[in-house]
């Protein structure tokens, strides 16, 4: 039995969910969700609290998944997603105009990189990117295409990375020769 499939999803006020065929359409205060439910699986509503319960043993697999995607889109809908972002090196920057955030990254040329619906960005202090939405895959996607467009460099750590991730430096080709031949 799927431990995470049996655990309720807690619906907050403001937040309605209704079946369109196989799909449960999640509506709250940060917009609208849809998502799918795999064949075998239902929903079952209890005391202001959802339940996942699955036909057979052949849909435990989808059990979890099914819990998990629902849950996630009831709490996008209700507070949201957000994904921080650092921006580290000299002269490397971001600023955002309109729907567009405009890279300088070290190369000859800024980047425009645009922000798709649903999606919205803030730039602080030049250095610090925040991506919101109520879609949590679209959230991590987006954030990682910006982490993409200059990832962390391992000898400088100099690149896009989100706030708080932990980075092994390397040691330059010079420090590893002056440490001495190892055999």
């Amino acid at each position: 039995m799927s431990r995470i499939g049996r655990k309720p999803v807690d619906v907050p006020s403001g937040v309605t969910v209704s079946a369109e065929g196989s799909t449960m359409v999640v509506k709250g205060p940060k917009g609208t969700l849809r998502v799918p439910m795999p064949m075998g699986i239902t929903l079952e509503e209890q005391d202001g609290r959802l339940m996942l319960r699955r036909q057979d043993d052949e849909h435990a697999a989808l059990h979890g998944l099914a819990r998990s995607l629902l849950a996630n889109a009831v709490r996008g809908v209700a507070k949201g997603f957000e994904k921080h972002l650092d921006i580290v090196g000299i002269g490397y920057r971001a600023e955002l105009k309109g729907r567009v955030v405009q890279f300088t990254l070290g190369y000859s040329h800024p980047i425009d990189f645009q922000i798709p619906e649903g999606i919205s960005a803030a730039v602080e202090k030049q250095t610090h990117v925040v991506v919101s939405g109520a879609d949590k895959q679209q959230v991590g996607e987006v954030a990682a295409e910006i982490r993409a467009l200059r990832p962390p460099d391992p000898y400088k750590n100099k690149g896009i990375r989100y706030t708080g991730e932990r980075l092994k430096k390397k040691v330059g080709k010079a420090m590893a020769a002056a440490a001495g031949p190892t055999k």
